[in-house]
């Protein structure tokens, strides 16, 4: 695998046009929905393949979930496409046969690490929906480099539980394809050396973390001495009683409104040798069978299908791991009620000219939170309704130093994140309402410094969400369930290698949907209705542009949910989409996106 000897040859590469020849990649195929179809839609885009023929490789094929079991396989590298590889895609198709199934979690381990993290789509007694995920495991590379076992994990019962019967069974193929690096371009992004896996077994399982004081925790006994740069990739799922932890409340009031306590705040802390060395929040994924599957019919929410996990630059402490010893790596939840589902990859990067490297951390400033929870509910059990906050704020600074073969290289990372969830709160013999709106904003600086060169990256996100659900009994008895959702993910990456121009990447992925349940006063439904909309954009380096809007619609009994319009390239130039496999940004539907492990390595 080709390496960078210089912390700042990628961004040498992505911000001097003159050093590297930007090629665009042959368009991915972007499939056009069909109308009136009631088969899964979104408007994600397909990983940009690089122009070089791939050679692929079948993890499991038409692979029948119908119980508990895990599914082995055994993976061994391509040897027709030998690496290191310019881009490796992992693509898996699932369908559900038609009849009555929950959502279910789905992963696939390899090695012991996780390399696809999701749930599946609810089937109706009328449609067996399909679907097909996309993601980019480049740096995962190290991985793919040797010969594995693996598993497929989707726990599915097929059969009568209570009298009602479950007989959806879900059938799942998966590949990954690996592109040779292509010969054109004259220099490619140095990659991770080393991945090591953090699980709760040696096959790859996740830790369920029920409580605040659980951990997943790894013992790292013989780390490589040359760690320049390291990064874990974070994945947290809500389960069970944390399932939709965003309406959780004060203990104190939980039970009134038939909710879970703790409040509506969580996070994933990590911490090195037991010290705070960085924050993961948690993205509020809704599942398809999420407060009502009509929301979710045919139009999934925000990457309900493929997680995506959160990246933690662990580079301040690289001098720490580098001192022989034994390092503990652990992650938390903050307010666990039961459970979150949790695994990690540690991603390093070595001085491959050196053997030993010396450093140390400078600063740490990262305290435990301290949320503030401001309640104004009054009544009882016999009828109650008010609100109730939750806030938190981290604003820290980590910063470490590492002494390379090149220099002194200077990780300073600051991070400020702010959370809210807002519930107006309302019951009754004729009314339930619980209205959420929620954000978590993050803003992230970090800048690498050797000698007199400095770059920056500095990366905003937020993941706003609304989620109104209101049960409403009139005076002659009928009844209006309504729902809906605004679910959003947003981010934004700028990057300046001081002396040249900033270089900037965007994108927006938002769904918003809504239902309606009618019931006469004998508890029949009579009416079925839902409005669904995806809008997924994107916009990067040397013209890397992607748009795509898709629209859904229900009405009545009988009818499904059905994709009524899309729309494509209409916040691109030119009115067409366009992305380039050499956009670093562009990892967008992928589990490495980080824009500060590809520009800073």
């Amino acid at each position: 695998m080709h390496h960078a000897r210089s912390a700042f040859a990628i961004v040498r590469v992505v911000l001097c046009s003159a050093v590297a020849v930007i090629v665009m990649a042959r368009q991915p195929a972007f499939a056009e929905p069909t109308i009136g179809s009631p088969n899964v839609a979104t408007a994600d885009p397909l990983i940009p393949p690089p122009y070089t023929a791939p050679c692929s490789v079948t993890l499991f094929e038409n692979q029948q979930f119908a119980d508990f079991s895990s599914k082995p396989f055994h993976f061994a590298p391509p040897a027709d496409c030998p690496g290191p590889w310019q881009k490796v895609v992992l693509s898996a198709d699932y369908y559900v046969t038609m009849g009555r199934q929950f959502d279910r979690t789905s992963e696939i381990w390899l090695g012991g690490a996780n390399i696809y993290f999701g749930t599946t789509q609810e089937p109706s007694a009328s449609v067996s929906p399909s679907w097909h995920i996309e993601r980019d495991l480049t740096d995962y590379g190290p991985l793919f480099a040797a010969a594995h076992d693996g598993q497929a994990t989707l726990g599915n019962f097929v059969g009568v539980s209570d009298g009602v019967t479950y007989d959806g069974v879900i059938f799942g193929t998966a590949t990954l394809a690996f592109y040779p690096l292509a010969p054109t371009v004259a220099d490619h992004p140095p990659r991770p050396d080393l991945l090591l896996p953090m699980s709760a077994s040696a096959a790859g399982s996740t830790a369920d973390l029920v409580s605040a004081s659980d951990q997943l925790s790894v013992t790292f006994a013989a780390l490589p001495r040359n760690i320049e740069r390291a990064f874990l990739d974070v994945f947290a799922q809500s389960q069970h009683a944390d399932e939709f932890w965003y309406f959780n409340l004060p203990d104190d009031i939980a039970d009134t409104f038939f909710d879970s306590g703790h409040t509506a705040f969580r996070e994933v802390e990590i911490s090195i040798d037991g010290q705070p060395a960085g924050v993961a929040p948690v993205y509020p994924w809704i599942y398809t069978g999420g407060a009502d599957p009509l929301l979710w019919r045919p139009i999934p929410g925000v990457q309900t299908l493929s997680f995506e996990p959160y990246r933690v630059d662990l580079s301040p402490f690289a001098g720490v791991l580098d001192d022989g010893q034994p390092h503990t790596i652990a992650l938390g939840v903050f307010n666990a009620a039961d459970y979150f589902s949790t695994t990690a990859n540690l991603l390093l990067y070595l001085d491959h000219d050196a053997a030993v490297l010396t450093g140390a951390v400078t600063a740490n400033t990262l305290q435990a939170p301290a949320p503030v929870v401001d309640e104004n509910v009054s009544g009882d059990d016999s009828g109650a309704s008010g609100s109730v906050s939750v806030t938190n704020g981290h604003q820290f600074v980590i910063e470490g130093h590492v002494q390379t073969s090149h220099g002194l290289v200077t990780t300073h990372i600051e991070q400020s994140i702010d959370f809210s969830n807002v519930s107006q709160l309302a019951i009754s013999d004729s009314l339930y309402k619980q209205d959420t709106t929620q954000t978590t904003t993050i803003d992230s600086t970090t800048t690498l410094t050797q000698g007199a060169t400095v770059a920056i990256v500095h990366e905003q996100r937020s993941y706003p969400l609304t989620f109104n659900y209101d049960d409403v009994i009139a005076d002659d008895g009928t009844e209006t369930l309504t729902s809906s959702v605004d679910q959003e993910f947003r981010q934004k990456i700028d990057v300046n290698n001081l002396g040249f121009a900033v270089r900037s990447a965007q994108r927006d992925d938002h769904v918003t949907t809504s239902a309606k349940r009618f019931f006469d006063a004998d508890g029949n439904t009579t009416d079925l209705q839902s409005d669904a909309a995806q809008s997924y954009t994107y916009s990067g380096l040397d013209g890397a542009c992607y748009s795509r809007q898709i629209t859904a619609q229900r009405r009545g009994l009988s009818t499904p949910g059905a994709l009524t319009g899309f729309s494509d390239g209409a916040q691109c130039p030119g009115g067409a989409n366009a992305l380039s496999f050499f956009d670093v940004f562009s990892n967008y539907a992928s589990s490495v996106f980080g824009a500060t492990l590809q520009l800073l390595p």
